[in-house]
């Protein structure tokens, strides 16, 4: 018999992509419990947001917008005890707008889905918590449609900012991909993706034998 370090109860699928890539609608078609990855955005008052080059306001689409280790603290906690307290993050005010309990309900997987989850793949995967890393890629100009027509439903800035944030972001698109798959993110489109994470959960129901 051979004896290994112990696994965690539970381990993360990061699923990462451009904003408006479809990473929360997938997210929700698997039925794994899913952890909002922007909800750990810092807020509009904290001094070391990044700023636009061109004076336009904070960058909120750099990763020094986001708290990574508040993030990563979560995520360990999660796998670990199954139970976590999280943020919720209101978009409109760039604030947060109170505190939640997320529970897996002993579910050995769980999405952990956002713009910024690459940042982390590292760090989870030496961590021993890391089950997959995805990240969704498109055509940008659907990206584009999906990204506004969401943003402003759901009244997420005003108007005028983000038609141009997604134009910013619509030329960067690529190299956003390009930036998440350097940092150990699988690129591809949302049907390989869910057959990828289907596939992890099978591994994580087989008995694990010594």
């Amino acid at each position: 018999m051979s004896f290994l370090p112990s696994a965690p109860p539970a381990r993360v699928i990061l699923l990462t992509g451009p904003s408006g890539s479809g990473k929360s609608s997938l997210a929700a078609r698997t039925g794994l419990p899913v952890l909002r990855l922007d909800d750990f955005y810092k807020e509009c008052t904290d001094p070391s947001l990044p700023q636009l080059p061109d004076g336009g306001g904070t960058d909120w689409d750099s990763p020094l917008s986001w708290d990574a280790a508040a993030a990563v603290t979560a995520i360990e906690e999660l796998c670990r005890t199954g139970r976590a307290a999280v943020p919720v993050y209101d978009l409109a005010t760039s604030a947060r707008a109170g505190e939640e309990k997320l529970e897996l309900a002993g579910a050995p997987l769980f999405i952990a889905e956002g713009i910024f989850a690459a940042e982390i793949v590292t760090t989870c995967r030496t961590a021993g918590v890391l089950a997959d890393a995805l990240c969704l890629r498109g055509r940008p100009t659907t990206t584009f449609r999906r990204r506004l027509l969401r943003d402003l439903r759901e009244g997420r800035k005003p108007a005028g900012y983000l038609v141009r944030r997604g134009l910013r972001l619509l030329r960067a698109e690529r190299s956003v991909v390009a930036r998440q798959t350097a940092l150990g993110a699988y690129a591809c489109a949302k049907a390989e993706a869910l057959a990828r994470i289907t596939s992890a959960g099978s591994d994580s129901a087989a008995p694990v034998r010594s």
